[in-house]
């Protein structure tokens, strides 16, 4: 499976993000034609490379059109980005990032997430940067994401309601549960849209896990430090698979007997969005022989909160019942198969370095369908057809090393 490691030594921001994934290799024009689907203008993109303190890096500059700039809140954000040719994917991804820096703000003034309309949120640069990042981590595979304990700085940072110590109160508020550490620098080291990169993103925080390393990427914000580069360095590579395998996870429980069936689609949806791995809805019978609807969710547990927003907001229950569980799960990377259509994506598990599956992406196999007017069913099976995995290495057996004496 392929990871990326966020190593957060100077923090995080959108920009400081989406220039770590551009100085990996991702393109600055796909970028562009990615944020190009969105109905959204007055801004241009540009990166460039410097020098923070001796280190060469990727600076992602967002110029903003002051005449075309807006608040905005989520529903005018959802518009924006749901009815967009993005991806489905990377569209549930940036409005779960959305989703969190929103509630963070509604719990720290105490306002409903209705009346939240902050610049922070709505702005072009923070549409640009949530959605952007999302696009480059799609070109990379969607690899799993570990983040690093955040370097958050220290001091006091002046806002639009005042001065308040550092991290942020939104900042604090998106990052609890999350490792946190300052030192004696001063500054705010972590945004609000980086935090909620992060906290959306991260399947674990940690040390660097074992991992094969194929490039480095540092992605650099805007002040030059004193003390050390004003850096985000991102390292993706193989994860190896122990390292991935298993994972705890939450499951979540609801019965429910009155509500229109036309909402579920729309339930599984916003759920998926605020963080779900997995939803699926069970028939049953309930109490006076009624039929009703048991509906299981699957969550990282630091998405609990955001998936359970969705269940009291969208749904009938009054209440549902959780449990931790353990997950066990193959390791997956992306690769690629040469078909008459085009380039398929194919999605590949993997167990003790052989591959056991091999899947075609469906939407690369919708799309190359209603381009050519193929059945969809062919391009699947010429697809598969065509994908040749690697032959997998015999692994040797250690040889026993004798105690070292000194």
């Amino acid at each position: 499976m392929r990871g990326l490691y966020l190593d957060c030594f100077s923090g995080i921001s959108g920009d400081m993000f989406l220039g770590a994934l551009v100085d990996l290799g991702v393109e600055a024009a796909h970028l562009k034609a990615q944020l190009k689907k969105l109905p959204v203008g007055g801004y241009r993109l540009s990166a460039r490379r410097v020098t923070r303190s001796g280190l060469s890096g990727t600076k992602v500059d967002v110029e903003i059109d002051p005449s075309r700039q807006r608040e905005r809140g989520l529903r005018d954000i959802a518009r924006i980005v749901e009815g967009s040719r993005l991806s489905s994917e990377v569209r549930g991804r940036a409005m779960a990032a959305f989703a969190t820096l929103v509630e963070a703000e509604a719990r720290v003034h105490g306002l409903p997430r209705e009346r939240v309309h902050l610049h922070e949120v709505g702005a072009t640069d923070a549409i640009v940067d949530i959605v952007g990042t999302m696009a480059g981590l799609e070109r990379l595979g969607w690899p799993r994401v570990v983040c690093s304990p955040l370097h958050v700085g220290s001091g006091m940072v002046t806002m639009e309601h005042g001065t308040f110590p550092v991290p942020g109160p939104a900042t604090a508020e998106i990052l609890k549960g999350a490792p946190l550490y300052a030192t004696h620098v001063e500054g705010e080291l972590v945004t609000p849209t980086g935090a909620a990169l992060a906290a959306t993103l991260a399947a674990a925080f940690g040390p660097l896990p074992p991992m094969r390393v194929r490039k480095v990427g540092y992605g650099a914000g805007s002040k030059q430090l004193d003390s050390h580069p004003n850096l985000l360095r991102v390292l993706y590579g193989d994860l190896l698979e122990e390292a991935v395998l298993r994972e705890t996870v939450l499951v979540l429980e609801t019965t429910i007997d009155d509500m229109n069936p036309q909402i579920y689609g729309h339930l599984m949806d916003r759920l998926f969005a605020a963080g779900a791995l997995e939803v699926f809805y069970t028939p049953i019978q309930m109490k006076k022989s009624r039929p009703g609807t048991m509906v299981t969710i699957i969550c990282p547990e630091p998405r609990l909160e955001e998936v359970t927003t969705v269940i009291f907001r969208e749904t009938t229950t009054i209440g549902f019942r959780y449990q931790p569980m353990g997950r066990i799960e193959l390791a997956r990377r992306i690769e690629t198969a040469k078909t008459p259509f085009g380039p398929i994506r194919m999605k590949v598990s993997v167990h003790n370095g052989e591959v056991v599956q091999a899947t075609p992406e469906y939407e690369d196999c919708r799309k190359a369908a209603l381009k050519t007017g193929a059945p969809l069913k062919e391009i699947q099976r010429l697809a598969a057809a065509a994908y040749a995995p690697p032959r997998a290495t015999p692994r040797r057996p250690l040889r026993k090393r004798g105690r070292r004496r000194g």
